[in-house]
């Protein structure tokens, strides 16, 4: 007699436990991990799905942990079957609007004997007893006290609620002006928001190439170098391309940089269709070197992310102090090396979507006090959306930004100056 097929969907949760696997054990980002993970899903919405689970559980992971917590007599390990099966059921139940008895049947099948049993019986005594998830979501412990260490209580409690929910949708103009024919919020010229979820494909302008998706912190450290007027510009570490592409429609003459074809590819198709251009090369920036000084550099450097927890929740769990030290140490590397590649006179912006200081303020501080022909070239009021604010001539996009509208992603831009040859 033939074993009974798993119920429908069983396969969409195997796959979200795969993510969840791949990040928390193995330390994989997420999109990085959904290929393999999904690669018996055949249906796009499964696929999806199986995405939208990993994602939202890592959302509310630390309340979820608690929640299993409180029904076992004995702690799961962190990497037990059975606790990563009942983070999947429990945030269906709780957060997706899945029918519990759907949330548990489609989850059981992922766990054999003991744990099977161990998993009903929690699961049924949480929902007994009426769970819930907190409506906003507690960071995980080590990050809240880190970044109430760096930027107060205020802004960490800030950053727990912004990942209560997906953020907005961001556009950004080739023109400068707001998208024609879509509604939105507009926060700063060539600027428009739209509700999460908007499917951005079949928008009108897209497919004519009149804007892109960009966060409007991340639209921020491009705009600083001003109008091109043809000036030369270096965009390391250009892939996916929004920065380049505001950079080529601004007038600049851009080469793009990156390491990695894959994501040189998505630049070049958005390139394509917005119908601007640069010189793209796939490179190292810390083994290439342009053949004479530029004009401009933007140097949008690796870093841990951290920022974009938003969008990304698993970067909460997947970035350690170790990490961060190790990028911060990189892109000390990578700024000293851009350095001698500007003319002078010349303006370079560094920037990184991180809420780590050991990635933005120290690595600038180390910078300037090696490089003493470099000056801060301070940003002004005037130059950013109302509502944000430089210190010191400094941008640092915190959590609780634009928090009535949606949020924004977590940066740190700087704007250099180069005053002497060195």
């Amino acid at each position: 007699m033939s074993a009974p097929a798993d119920p429908v969907g069983t396969a969409s949760r195997r796959a979200a436990l795969r993510l969840l696997d791949a990040v928390l054990r193995k330390g994989l980002p997420l999109e990085a991990a959904l290929d393999v993970a999904a690669r018996d899903l055949e249906r796009p919405d499964d696929r999806a799905f199986a995405h939208a689970i990993a994602a939202e559980a890592l959302r509310r992971l630390t309340d979820l942990d608690a929640l299993i917590d409180s029904a076992t007599r004995k702690t799961l390990p962190d990497d037990a079957k059975a606790r990563f099966a009942l983070r999947i059921a429990l945030v269906q139940a709780l957060a997706m609007d899945t029918p519990p008895h759907a949330a548990i049947s489609t989850v059981l099948p992922l766990v054999d004997g003991g744990p099977r049993k161990l998993v009903h019986g929690v699961f049924g005594t949480l929902m007994r007893n009426g769970s819930s998830l907190p409506e906003t979501p507690s960071l995980p412990p080590q990050v809240e006290e880190r970044w109430e260490r760096a930027w107060g209580s205020a802004a960490a409690r800030a950053a727990a609620a912004a990942m209560a929910v997906p953020p907005p949708i961001d556009l950004i103009s080739a023109t400068g002006a707001p998208p024609e024919g879509l509604e939105g919020l507009s926060l700063m010229p060539g600027h428009l928001r739209l509700a999460r979820g908007t499917a951005v494909a079949g928008l009108t302008g897209y497919g004519e190439g009149g804007w892109w998706v960009q966060d409007i912190s991340a639209s921020i450290p491009a705009r600083l170098l001003g109008a091109g007027e043809g000036r030369r510009v270096l965009d390391l570490c250009a892939a996916p391309g929004g920065k380049t592409m505001q950079l080529a429609a601004a007038g600049f003459e851009v080469t793009a940089i990156d390491a990695s074809e894959s994501r040189l590819a998505r630049l070049r198709e958005n390139l394509e269709r917005t119908r601007l251009s640069a010189d793209i090369r796939t490179a190292d920036v810390m083994k290439w070197s342009p053949p004479e000084q530029v004009d401009a550099i933007l140097l949008d450097a690796p870093c841990s992310a951290t920022g974009i927890y938003r969008r990304h929740p698993d970067v909460l769990h997947r970035v350690r102090p170790r990490a961060i030290a190790e990028l911060a140490e990189g892109q000390k590397a990578m700024l000293a090396r851009a350095a001698r590649w500007l003319k002078p006179g010349g303006t370079m912006v560094y920037s990184v979507c991180s809420l780590e200081p050991e990635e933005g303020e120290k690595v600038l501080e180390a910078f300037l006090a090696a490089r003493r022909e470099f000056r801060v070239a301070d940003i002004q009021p005037g130059e950013l959306p109302a509502g944000m604010r430089p210190n010191n001539g400094i941008l640092r996009i915190l959590p609780g930004t634009y928090a009535e509208e949606g949020g924004a992603d977590g940066f740190f831009i700087a704007r250099l100056t180069r005053i002497t040859g060195g």
